[in-house]
């Protein structure tokens, strides 16, 4: 299995003044220039994350260039300034593109936490200031909201310069936490330049994460972060290939360098009595896609097959979601495509994925597809949302004229998509809703 080992911290007892400088205020810096993520939240642990830059803004043609400094976290829950702790400096090292991650650990469950990040270097110091929410426990009856999107392109933001607008209404809703389903930037395709070797991937996410609307969104919300084809190495890709000089082992270094990720590319999260995710990961097992489909080829693995199943079956939570970077009902399209479960040369595995979430009363939320839909298999009545890409200019690959028997609401547009699970009357009840990119709801699907 495909992980990074966290990073160890040492409480200390030093004030917190949560009057921090925005980024990049300090002329001299060292810059905070690709942002702040705080990810992995847990009822009792978070990573945050963060790079180093010698500048603050990124040409998009050209990487965003490192800097070495010291490093450290001061965190505390949000109304009680004497639990503030502090960890050691981390030294930020080239090797390791300038980021560095702190896993914060022995949270509180279902609190709010402020965190200061600081950051100094000869010429000067900086720091940035951040907040995030800890999981409730299973015990707790509380209401959560979260946010889904997919597909990122460079080329297609729809506030140039500023990023993707849906950065916006999903601050708006104050969510608890948020989930990119992967092709968080594009290596291939139209991107230019294309990622082929290890400084152009690199430059892919710089450009990116120097967003703006990216850099006030991140630091204030936990978020997971899936990784698909694009953001690993190029279209439908498997383990083993190359593109140019990019490896796909590579790909998958530079992923969790960039992202607050923990010890395993699939999780799975209990927020509160009444919701449980799973987050699954496509890349890291599959097999390659021209194998003949049988009971031997996967996407998932042996492995995360059996912790599925294991977690699953342990969990008492009233809804359980699982979140897939790719289709697992679809309906794909169906010339050329054969690279996810709702294809029909993964028609082995995919029967087995849709009988197993309607065993175990699961739904599905996927990225990868550029429209929004919420689909019902035919077959086994598992239903599957799909956000959408992240701007109407990426979306495409379907007819909105097209609406199969499948479809209960078809979009070829683009937008997220928001859960909230409540309780009315002492009755859990979830509410899924695809939203365009202003935010506004477009179609709405209860389940009690």
């Amino acid at each position: 299995m495909h992980r990074r080992s966290t990073l160890k911290l040492l409480a200390a007892g030093l004030p917190l003044t949560f009057a921090a400088k925005s980024f990049g205020a300090d002329a001299t810096g060292p810059f905070f220039g690709s942002g702040v993520k705080v990810g992995e939240v847990t009822s009792d642990s978070a990573i945050i994350w963060t790079r180093i830059s010698a500048v603050d803004q990124c040409d998009d043609k050209f990487a965003l260039p490192g800097a070495e400094a010291e490093v450290r976290v001061r965190y505390r829950i949000a109304d009680k300034p004497d639990s503030e702790r502090t960890t050691d400096w981390q030294t930020t090292k080239g090797t390791s593109d300038f980021a560095v991650q702190f896993a914060l650990t022995d949270l509180k469950p279902g609190l709010r936490y402020r965190y200061v990040i600081e950051a100094k270097y000869d010429q000067g110091e900086n720091q940035v200031d951040g907040t995030f929410e800890t999981a409730p426990t299973p015990e707790t009856e509380t209401p959560i909201r979260f946010v889904v999107t997919s597909c990122h392109k460079y080329q297609t933001m729809d506030a140039p310069g500023l990023g993707q607008k849906i950065y916006l209404p999903m601050a708006e809703l104050k969510p608890q936490f948020f989930v990119h389903t992967g092709d968080v930037v594009y290596y291939d395709g139209d991107t230019a330049p294309l990622a082929t070797n290890v400084e152009l991937a690199r430059l892919h996410w710089h450009r990116m994460d120097n967003l703006p609307y990216h850099r006030q969104f991140y630091p204030n919300i936990a978020s997971y972060f899936m990784k698909d084809d694009h953001d690993v190495l190029k279209d439908d890709a498997w383990p083993g290939q190359k593109y140019g000089d990019l490896t796909f082992e590579q790909g998958l270094e530079i992923f969790d360098e960039q992202n607050p990720i923990g010890d395993s590319s699939y999780r799975t999260i209990r927020w509160g009595k009444d919701l449980q995710v799973w987050i699954v990961e496509g890349r890291d097992f599959r097999s390659p896609n021209p194998k003949a489909d049988g009971p031997d080829k996967s996407i998932w693995g042996e492995e995360q097959w059996n912790w599925l199943q294991e977690t699953v079956a342990a969990s008492d939570a009233a809804f359980k979601i699982l979140i897939s970077p790719t289709p697992i009902v679809g309906p794909d399209r169906p010339q050329g495509k054969n690279d996810n479960h709702s294809n029909a040369n993964w028609k082995s595995e995919g029967d087995r994925a849709r009988k197993f979430l309607v065993e175990h009363d699961m739904i599905s939320i996927c990225g990868d597809r550029h429209w929004q839909y919420h689909s019902v298999d035919p077959d086994t009545g598992l239903n599957e949302f799909c956000s959408g890409p992240s701007t109407n200019k990426h979306a495409g690959g379907w007819r909105q004229d097209n609406f199969l028997p499948e479809h209960r609401f078809l979009r070829v547009a683009g937008g997220f998509l928001s859960v909230d699970v409540t309780r009315t009357k002492d009755q859990p009840e979830m509410i899924l809703r695809h939203r365009d990119v202003a935010g506004d709801v477009v179609y709405e699907k209860r389940f009690t």
